[in-house]
Protein backbone atom coordinates (compact mmCIF):
# COMPACT_ATOMS: atom_id res chain seq x y z
CA UNK A 1 0.00 0.00 0.00
CA UNK A 2 1.22 3.52 -0.75
CA UNK A 3 2.03 5.26 2.55
CA UNK A 4 0.02 8.37 3.33
CA UNK A 5 0.61 11.02 5.96
CA UNK A 6 -1.35 14.25 6.20
CA UNK A 7 0.39 15.53 9.32
CA UNK A 8 3.20 18.06 9.14
CA UNK A 9 5.96 16.24 10.93
CA UNK A 10 9.65 15.73 10.26
CA UNK A 11 11.27 12.56 9.01
CA UNK A 12 13.67 11.25 11.71
CA UNK A 13 16.15 10.24 8.99
CA UNK A 14 16.25 13.29 6.72
CA UNK A 15 14.83 16.11 8.77
CA UNK A 16 12.53 16.93 5.86
CA UNK A 17 8.76 17.28 6.25
CA UNK A 18 7.28 13.80 6.28
CA UNK A 19 4.90 14.75 3.47
CA UNK A 20 7.89 15.46 1.23
CA UNK A 21 9.36 12.05 2.06
CA UNK A 22 6.03 10.42 1.15
CA UNK A 23 5.94 12.35 -2.12
CA UNK A 24 9.42 11.12 -2.95
CA UNK A 25 8.48 7.52 -2.17
CA UNK A 26 5.28 7.58 -4.20
CA UNK A 27 6.99 9.22 -7.15
CA UNK A 28 8.88 5.97 -7.66
CA UNK A 29 5.77 3.80 -7.48
CA UNK A 30 4.58 2.40 -10.82
CA UNK A 31 1.52 4.18 -12.21
CA UNK A 32 -1.36 2.91 -14.27
CA UNK A 33 -4.32 4.15 -16.28
CA UNK A 34 -7.57 2.39 -17.12
CA UNK A 35 -9.95 2.17 -20.05
CA UNK A 36 -13.54 0.92 -20.05
CA UNK A 37 -15.97 0.49 -22.92
CA UNK A 38 -19.47 0.55 -21.44
CA UNK A 39 -22.59 -0.18 -23.47
CA UNK A 40 -25.83 0.12 -21.47
CA UNK A 41 -24.22 -0.74 -18.14
CA UNK A 42 -26.59 1.21 -15.86
CA UNK A 43 -27.18 -1.87 -13.69
CA UNK A 44 -23.52 -2.42 -12.80
CA UNK A 45 -21.30 0.54 -13.71
CA UNK A 46 -21.73 2.34 -10.36
CA UNK A 47 -20.53 -0.76 -8.51
CA UNK A 48 -17.52 -0.98 -10.82
CA UNK A 49 -16.59 2.67 -10.30
CA UNK A 50 -16.90 2.42 -6.53
CA UNK A 51 -14.72 -0.69 -6.61
CA UNK A 52 -11.94 1.14 -8.46
CA UNK A 53 -12.34 4.26 -6.30
CA UNK A 54 -11.71 2.06 -3.24
CA UNK A 55 -8.38 0.71 -4.55
CA UNK A 56 -5.33 1.14 -2.34
CA UNK A 57 -3.48 2.46 -5.40
CA UNK A 58 -5.63 4.63 -7.66
CA UNK A 59 -5.19 5.02 -11.43
CA UNK A 60 -3.70 8.23 -12.78
CA UNK A 61 -6.69 8.44 -15.10
CA UNK A 62 -9.65 6.28 -16.00
CA UNK A 63 -11.43 6.93 -19.29
CA UNK A 64 -14.89 5.38 -19.40
CA UNK A 65 -16.20 5.33 -22.94
CA UNK A 66 -19.96 5.16 -23.27
CA UNK A 67 -20.28 3.00 -26.38
CA UNK A 68 -23.56 4.26 -27.84
CA UNK A 69 -25.40 3.72 -24.55
CA UNK A 70 -29.13 4.46 -24.55
CA UNK A 71 -29.79 4.02 -20.83
CA UNK A 72 -28.54 5.94 -17.78
CA UNK A 73 -24.89 4.90 -18.17
CA UNK A 74 -23.72 8.38 -19.19
CA UNK A 75 -25.42 10.15 -16.29
CA UNK A 76 -24.10 7.66 -13.74
CA UNK A 77 -20.52 7.93 -14.99
CA UNK A 78 -20.69 11.73 -15.15
CA UNK A 79 -21.86 11.85 -11.54
CA UNK A 80 -18.71 10.04 -10.46
CA UNK A 81 -16.52 12.06 -12.84
CA UNK A 82 -17.74 15.21 -11.09
CA UNK A 83 -16.48 13.76 -7.80
CA UNK A 84 -13.16 12.31 -8.99
CA UNK A 85 -10.87 14.34 -11.23
CA UNK A 86 -9.13 11.17 -12.47
CA UNK A 87 -12.32 9.86 -14.12
CA UNK A 88 -13.24 10.99 -17.64
CA UNK A 89 -16.42 10.26 -19.58
CA UNK A 90 -16.27 9.99 -23.36
CA UNK A 91 -19.31 9.19 -25.46
CA UNK A 92 -19.06 7.59 -28.89
CA UNK A 93 -21.93 6.94 -31.28
CA UNK A 94 -22.33 4.14 -33.78
CA UNK A 95 -24.99 2.06 -35.47
CA UNK A 96 -27.20 0.13 -32.99
CA UNK A 97 -26.49 -3.52 -32.30
CA UNK A 98 -23.91 -5.74 -30.62
CA UNK A 99 -20.45 -5.63 -32.16
CA UNK A 100 -17.31 -7.13 -30.67
CA UNK A 101 -15.18 -4.85 -32.81
CA UNK A 102 -16.99 -1.76 -31.49
CA UNK A 103 -15.64 -2.37 -27.99
CA UNK A 104 -12.02 -2.05 -29.11
CA UNK A 105 -12.85 0.87 -31.40
CA UNK A 106 -14.33 2.61 -28.34
CA UNK A 107 -11.24 1.82 -26.26
CA UNK A 108 -8.98 3.26 -28.95
CA UNK A 109 -11.01 6.48 -28.87
CA UNK A 110 -10.64 6.58 -25.11
CA UNK A 111 -6.90 6.04 -25.38
CA UNK A 112 -6.62 9.46 -27.02
CA UNK A 113 -7.52 11.02 -23.67
CA UNK A 114 -4.48 9.38 -22.08
CA UNK A 115 -1.88 11.07 -24.25
CA UNK A 116 -1.10 13.79 -21.70
CA UNK A 117 -0.78 11.35 -18.77
CA UNK A 118 2.52 9.62 -17.92
CA UNK A 119 2.00 6.00 -16.89
CA UNK A 120 3.76 2.64 -16.67
CA UNK A 121 0.79 0.30 -17.23
CA UNK A 122 -2.44 0.48 -19.18
CA UNK A 123 -5.40 -1.59 -18.15
CA UNK A 124 -8.87 -2.60 -19.22
CA UNK A 125 -11.81 -2.88 -16.85
CA UNK A 126 -15.22 -4.12 -17.97
CA UNK A 127 -18.28 -2.18 -16.86
CA UNK A 128 -19.82 -5.03 -14.87
CA UNK A 129 -17.04 -6.18 -12.53
CA UNK A 130 -15.71 -5.42 -9.06
CA UNK A 131 -12.38 -5.96 -7.30
CA UNK A 132 -11.03 -6.30 -3.81
CA UNK A 133 -9.36 -3.05 -2.67
CA UNK A 134 -5.80 -4.38 -3.08
CA UNK A 135 -6.34 -5.82 -6.58
CA UNK A 136 -4.32 -3.32 -8.60
CA UNK A 137 -1.69 -2.78 -5.92
CA UNK A 138 -0.90 -6.49 -5.93
CA UNK A 139 -0.92 -6.62 -9.72
CA UNK A 140 1.64 -3.81 -9.82
CA UNK A 141 3.75 -5.74 -7.33
CA UNK A 142 3.75 -8.80 -9.61
CA UNK A 143 4.98 -6.65 -12.47
CA UNK A 144 7.77 -5.23 -10.32
CA UNK A 145 8.84 -8.74 -9.32
CA UNK A 146 9.08 -9.88 -12.97
CA UNK A 147 10.44 -7.32 -15.48
CA UNK A 148 9.39 -9.59 -18.39
CA UNK A 149 5.77 -9.79 -17.25
CA UNK A 150 3.90 -8.01 -20.01
CA UNK A 151 0.21 -8.80 -19.37
CA UNK A 152 -1.36 -9.88 -16.08
CA UNK A 153 -4.70 -10.10 -14.32
CA UNK A 154 -6.77 -12.17 -11.96
CA UNK A 155 -9.26 -15.03 -12.13
CA UNK A 156 -12.86 -14.26 -13.09
CA UNK A 157 -15.65 -15.39 -10.78
CA UNK A 158 -19.06 -15.24 -12.50
CA UNK A 159 -22.28 -14.52 -10.62
CA UNK A 160 -24.45 -17.58 -11.23
CA UNK A 161 -27.58 -18.53 -9.30
CA UNK A 162 -26.85 -15.95 -6.63
CA UNK A 163 -23.22 -16.87 -5.94
CA UNK A 164 -19.84 -16.19 -7.50
CA UNK A 165 -18.29 -19.24 -9.12
CA UNK A 166 -14.81 -19.78 -10.45
CA UNK A 167 -15.01 -19.55 -14.26
CA UNK A 168 -14.21 -22.95 -15.87
CA UNK A 169 -11.77 -21.33 -18.32
CA UNK A 170 -9.63 -19.76 -15.61
CA UNK A 171 -5.96 -20.72 -15.81
CA UNK A 172 -2.56 -19.06 -15.60
CA UNK A 173 -2.50 -19.13 -19.43
CA UNK A 174 -5.63 -16.99 -19.88
CA UNK A 175 -5.57 -13.36 -18.71
CA UNK A 176 -9.16 -12.18 -18.98
CA UNK A 177 -9.72 -8.78 -20.52
CA UNK A 178 -12.25 -7.97 -17.78
CA UNK A 179 -9.56 -6.73 -15.39
CA UNK A 180 -6.03 -6.76 -16.75
CA UNK A 181 -2.95 -4.55 -16.88
CA UNK A 182 -0.44 -4.38 -19.74
CA UNK A 183 3.07 -3.02 -19.34
CA UNK A 184 3.35 0.09 -21.52
CA UNK A 185 6.36 -1.23 -23.46
CA UNK A 186 4.51 -4.49 -24.14
CA UNK A 187 1.35 -2.67 -25.20
CA UNK A 188 3.32 -0.60 -27.68
CA UNK A 189 5.18 -3.67 -28.97
CA UNK A 190 1.94 -5.50 -29.83
CA UNK A 191 0.31 -2.41 -31.32
CA UNK A 192 -2.43 -2.24 -28.69
CA UNK A 193 -5.63 -4.28 -28.68
CA UNK A 194 -6.63 -5.64 -32.07
CA UNK A 195 -10.04 -4.89 -33.58
CA UNK A 196 -11.48 -8.36 -34.23
CA UNK A 197 -14.85 -9.25 -35.75
CA UNK A 198 -15.54 -12.14 -33.36
CA UNK A 199 -13.74 -10.83 -30.29
CA UNK A 200 -10.79 -12.50 -28.60
CA UNK A 201 -8.69 -9.36 -28.20
CA UNK A 202 -7.33 -10.62 -24.88
CA UNK A 203 -6.20 -13.91 -26.45
CA UNK A 204 -4.71 -12.10 -29.44
CA UNK A 205 -2.82 -9.70 -27.16
CA UNK A 206 -1.30 -12.51 -25.12
CA UNK A 207 -0.12 -14.53 -28.12
CA UNK A 208 1.31 -11.35 -29.68
CA UNK A 209 3.10 -10.51 -26.44
CA UNK A 210 4.63 -13.98 -26.08
CA UNK A 211 5.78 -13.87 -29.71
CA UNK A 212 7.83 -10.84 -28.71
CA UNK A 213 9.36 -12.45 -25.63
CA UNK A 214 6.97 -11.19 -22.96
CA UNK A 215 5.47 -13.34 -20.21
CA UNK A 216 1.73 -13.30 -19.52
CA UNK A 217 -0.03 -14.74 -16.49
CA UNK A 218 -3.33 -14.78 -14.61
CA UNK A 219 -3.09 -15.09 -10.82
CA UNK A 220 -5.62 -17.22 -8.95
CA UNK A 221 -5.32 -15.19 -5.73
CA UNK A 222 -6.54 -12.02 -7.46
CA UNK A 223 -10.30 -12.15 -7.86
CA UNK A 224 -12.49 -10.41 -10.44
CA UNK A 225 -16.17 -10.51 -9.47
CA UNK A 226 -18.19 -10.57 -12.69
CA UNK A 227 -21.82 -9.60 -12.23
CA UNK A 228 -23.06 -10.37 -15.74
CA UNK A 229 -21.35 -13.46 -17.14
CA UNK A 230 -20.26 -13.35 -20.76
CA UNK A 231 -22.89 -14.65 -23.13
CA UNK A 232 -25.92 -13.88 -20.97
CA UNK A 233 -27.03 -11.12 -23.34
CA UNK A 234 -28.99 -12.72 -26.17
CA UNK A 235 -28.86 -16.37 -27.17
CA UNK A 236 -26.30 -18.54 -25.38
CA UNK A 237 -26.05 -20.84 -28.41
CA UNK A 238 -25.26 -17.87 -30.67
CA UNK A 239 -22.61 -16.84 -28.16
CA UNK A 240 -20.78 -20.18 -28.14
CA UNK A 241 -21.18 -20.56 -31.91
CA UNK A 242 -19.48 -17.17 -32.25
CA UNK A 243 -16.71 -18.35 -29.91
CA UNK A 244 -16.02 -21.26 -32.26
CA UNK A 245 -15.72 -18.82 -35.17
CA UNK A 246 -13.40 -16.71 -33.03
CA UNK A 247 -11.20 -19.74 -32.33
CA UNK A 248 -10.93 -20.45 -36.04
CA UNK A 249 -10.22 -16.82 -36.90
CA UNK A 250 -7.20 -16.78 -34.58
CA UNK A 251 -5.86 -20.07 -35.96
CA UNK A 252 -6.58 -22.55 -33.17
CA UNK A 253 -5.19 -26.05 -33.85
CA UNK A 254 -8.17 -28.33 -34.73
CA UNK A 255 -7.31 -31.25 -32.38
CA UNK A 256 -6.78 -28.74 -29.57
CA UNK A 257 -10.16 -27.22 -30.38
CA UNK A 258 -11.83 -30.60 -29.96
CA UNK A 259 -10.18 -31.10 -26.58
CA UNK A 260 -11.19 -27.61 -25.55
CA UNK A 261 -14.81 -28.12 -26.52
CA UNK A 262 -14.91 -31.23 -24.34
CA UNK A 263 -14.71 -28.85 -21.40
CA UNK A 264 -18.17 -27.58 -22.33
CA UNK A 265 -19.85 -30.97 -21.95
CA UNK A 266 -20.61 -30.81 -18.19
CA UNK A 267 -21.81 -27.22 -18.41
CA UNK A 268 -25.46 -26.28 -18.76
CA UNK A 269 -27.08 -26.84 -21.14
CA UNK A 270 -25.35 -30.22 -21.18
CA UNK A 271 -23.48 -31.13 -24.39
CA UNK A 272 -25.07 -28.34 -26.43
CA UNK A 273 -22.51 -25.63 -25.66
CA UNK A 274 -19.53 -27.73 -26.71
CA UNK A 275 -21.26 -28.90 -29.87
CA UNK A 276 -22.28 -25.36 -30.84
CA UNK A 277 -18.74 -24.07 -30.35
CA UNK A 278 -17.28 -26.87 -32.43
CA UNK A 279 -19.91 -26.21 -35.14
CA UNK A 280 -18.88 -22.56 -35.25
CA UNK A 281 -15.25 -23.57 -35.68
CA UNK A 282 -16.15 -26.17 -38.32
CA UNK A 283 -18.36 -23.80 -40.29
CA UNK A 284 -15.61 -21.16 -40.55
CA UNK A 285 -13.20 -23.88 -41.60
CA UNK A 286 -15.62 -25.24 -44.21
CA UNK A 287 -16.06 -21.86 -45.92
CA UNK A 288 -12.37 -21.01 -45.51
CA UNK A 289 -13.16 -17.76 -43.76
CA UNK A 290 -10.35 -15.21 -43.88
CA UNK A 291 -8.26 -14.88 -40.75
CA UNK A 292 -7.22 -11.43 -39.44
CA UNK A 293 -3.86 -12.77 -38.20
CA UNK A 294 -0.55 -13.59 -39.86
CA UNK A 295 0.72 -17.06 -40.67
CA UNK A 296 3.47 -16.46 -38.08
CA UNK A 297 0.79 -15.83 -35.44
CA UNK A 298 -1.01 -19.06 -36.32
CA UNK A 299 2.22 -21.08 -36.29
CA UNK A 300 3.22 -19.71 -32.88
CA UNK A 301 -0.23 -20.35 -31.39
CA UNK A 302 -0.40 -23.91 -32.71
CA UNK A 303 3.08 -24.73 -31.49
CA UNK A 304 2.04 -23.62 -28.02
CA UNK A 305 -1.22 -25.57 -28.18
CA UNK A 306 0.54 -28.74 -29.37
CA UNK A 307 2.94 -28.50 -26.45
CA UNK A 308 0.08 -28.17 -24.00
CA UNK A 309 -1.61 -31.19 -25.58
CA UNK A 310 1.64 -33.15 -25.29
CA UNK A 311 1.87 -32.31 -21.59
CA UNK A 312 -1.77 -33.26 -21.09
CA UNK A 313 -1.45 -36.64 -22.81
CA UNK A 314 1.38 -37.47 -20.41
CA UNK A 315 -1.00 -36.93 -17.51
CA UNK A 316 0.71 -33.80 -16.22
CA UNK A 317 -2.13 -31.39 -16.76
CA UNK A 318 -5.89 -31.06 -17.10
CA UNK A 319 -7.72 -30.56 -20.35
CA UNK A 320 -6.81 -27.38 -22.25
CA UNK A 321 -8.59 -24.30 -20.92
CA UNK A 322 -11.88 -23.39 -22.49
CA UNK A 323 -10.98 -19.84 -23.52
CA UNK A 324 -7.47 -20.26 -24.84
Amino acid sequence: MIPTNKQTELSPKTGEPASEVVRTLTSHMPTYVLLTAAHNEEADIARTIESVAAQTVLPERWVIVSDNSTDETDNIVQTYADKHDWIRLLRVSRKPGISFASKIIALKEGEKLLQDVPYDYLGNVDGDVAFEPFYFERLLTRFQENPRLGIAGGYVHDLLDGEFRNRPGNSPFAVAHAGQLVRKECYQAIGGYAVLKYGGEDWHAQVSAKMRGWHTEAFSDLRISHYRPTGTKGSHLNHVFRQGKMDYSLGSYPPFEIFKCLRCIPQKPLFIGGIARLLGFSWSSLIHEDRPVTSEFVAFLRKEQKERMRVWTKGKNTLPTLSF
